[in-house]
Order: structure tokens, then sequence, then C-alpha cells
């Protein structure tokens, strides 16, 4: 509107209106929540627009999502990385265990510098409310977090340690492949990769039977199989030196066996059995498998999100990924910063 007193034009700000103004906010919301369930371009073609202004709608209703939420104090974080691309790029995802949600998706690469930037978003109060941290066995998460939070226990991720375990499971049966011949039994190895690291119940019957029968006709696989199902035992302890008792027992049952991938195992928990043990004194028990089911879903949302060279969609997404919807027919009056 045009202003007679001083001769300039004035822009009304209407509340109903979103970012993109040709779209009530409303109607920006309702696209977005849509795009939960439907891809961009899915959404696009139902409603008659252009795939990029229903991204923008989408962004503009992830925001909104996360400025409803209050500013992250976790006490117990999960830290992570997960590759975008090939060629070593990274993201850095950090995640509040006890609100189950990721709270941090930045980060150039998985260097200590990068995960520093997450601790000095976070501010040196909150970092000193940090009372656990789970991570895998990488060396700059560890040094970052011992810098930051200085009451901290880190706890080293149960799924990357066990992964470490089939990984040597798996060499094994690599090794005996290409040791034993056709009518030795390789008949009975070849295929059998996922019944070999799957755990015995979450087989079906068809699996149990051809593992059956692998493990009668290969004696090292055997052995090898039997160590891996037994070697979970460790974190059902609650005391350290029980779970430390178990794991020399669990080592000493590799001599004479000849499994040098297990024996690499074993010396790598050996190194790392701080974080591994801090678990077991931990009183507050939580799920350690977040953490790993998190980076799954982020997979999910990046293969959705195929061609998209937007990095702050893909991190909102991430974000509100396990955020409830929002209420599209009332939307939320926003009034403070996104970031925090």
């Amino acid at each position: 509107m045009r202003c007679l007193k001083v001769d300039i034009v004035r822009q009304e700000r209407l509340p109903w209106l979103s970012g993109n103004r040709n779209l009530t906010k409303r109607f920006a919301y309702y696209l977005g929540w849509r795009c939960e369930g439907a891809a961009i371009k899915a959404v696009a073609v139902e409603f008659g627009l252009d795939w990029k202004t229903v991204k923008e709608a989408e962004k503009e209703y992830m925001k909104a999502k996360l400025a409803l939420q209050p500013a992250p104090a976790p006490r117990v974080i999960g830290v992570d990385e997960f590759s975008r691309r090939k060629g070593h790029t990274y993201n850095v995802v950090v995640s509040d265990l006890e609100e189950r949600r990721p709270i941090w998706f930045e980060g150039p690469d998985r260097t200590e510098e990068s995960l520093d930037l997450f601790y000095e978003s976070l501010g040196a109060r909150k970092c000193g409310r940090i009372r656990i941290a789970v991570m895998d066995m990488w060396k700059a998460f560890e040094n970052s977090t011992r810098k930051h939070c200085l009451k901290a226990a880190i706890l080293y991720d149960k799924f990357h340690v066990l992964r470490h375990l089939g990984d040597a499971l798996d060499a094994v049966r690599k090794s005996e492949y290409a040791r034993v011949t056709e009518k030795g039994g390789r008949k009975f190895i070849k295929g059998q990769k996922y019944n070999l690291l799957s755990r015995w119940e979450n087989l079906d019957l068809k699996g149990r039977q051809a593992l059956r029968k692998l493990l009668k006709a290969n004696k090292r696989l055997n052995t090898a199989y039997l160590l891996k199902e037994s070697f979970g035992q460790m974190w059902d302890y609650h005391r350290a030196r029980w779970a430390r008792r178990f794991f020399e027992n669990w080592r000493d049952s590799l001599k004479w066996q000849k499994l040098r991938p297990f024996e690499e195992f074993a010396g790598l928990v050996d190194r790392h059995w701080d974080g591994i043990a801090a678990y077991c004194e931990s009183k507050t028990k939580f799920a350690l498998g977040f953490v790993e089911g998190l980076n799954n879903k982020i997979r999910v949302i990046q293969r959705r999100a195929y061609g998209l060279r937007d990095p702050e969609y893909f991190r909102l997404k991430v974000l509100t990924c396990m955020l409830p919807p929002l209420d599209y027919k009332n939307p939320p009056e926003i009034t403070h910063s996104l970031r925090r």
C-alpha cells in the first residue's frame, strides 16, 4: 500500500501467508505434511505445482516443526558419522538418546574439528550436563568428547563392536572357502554368509537347516560361529569385573583354534576395554541400537531425496525424521529463532 504522507510504498505482513507469497501458510504446511509420506515430485504432480515450490513449502514445514522443539540439552548422546557419497565425504550426526531424536547433523567430515562444532554450538554449560556419550571406536570423536565433556563416560556402541566380530567371522568363512575343495565341503559354505552372520533366533527354518549342514561339515566354522554367538552375553553383565572375567575366558578359548581374525578382534576389544566396560557400570540402560537404526533411516531419506543438491533440505529431513507431524489445519505461530 502507498503511504500518502511520505509517498512511499509499505508492505503489510499477513500472518496467514507462508514464506512463498503465493501460498497460504496452511496450504504450505499441508504440502509439507503430504511430503512426509510421498515424494516431492508426486505431491507436485497431484497439486499441479512446480517441484521447487513444493520443496520450499516442505522446508518451511520442517523449520516450523524444529522451532516448536525445546533447545537441545542432552544428558545421553549418540555420535556417529554418515557417508553422503563416495570419496570419504561425511556428516556427523548427534542424537539425544533419552529423547530419541537427532539434534545435530552437520560437519564437512568426521574429524575431531567437525565434532568440536557441535559442542561449541551447545555451549560449555550444556556440555557439562552430558553424562554418557555412545560412539564407535573412532579416536577423533573420543578426543573431542573428552575435551569438551569432562564428566561424560565414553561408551562404545555395541552394534559397532559386533560388526567387527561379524567381519572376523566372514574372514574365517572366506579363508575356509579358499582352503577346502568342492569335495571337501565348499558347496556347504557357498551362499551362507547371511546365515552365519545372523543370530540363530532370527533365521527361518530353511536358513537353520542350511546352517546346521554347514556347521556339521566344517569344524573351524562351527567353532567360529559358537564363539560369535556367545560373545553377545558380555553386555548382560552389570559389573565391569564380571564382564572382564567373561571376556578373559572367551579370549582363552581362542587358544589352539587357529582363528587369527578372532584373535585380532580380541586385541581390538582389549585396547578399547574402558569404553565397553562403561556400559556395564552404567545405572541407566538405554537402547544402544538407536544410533545404528537412525543411520539406516538417514539412508532411506537419502535414497528418497536422490538428485537433490540442497544440503539444508537434507539436514532438515534428518533432524525432523523422529518428530511428530504438525497440525496443518492450525499453523503454529513461530516467534523465535530456528537455530540454537
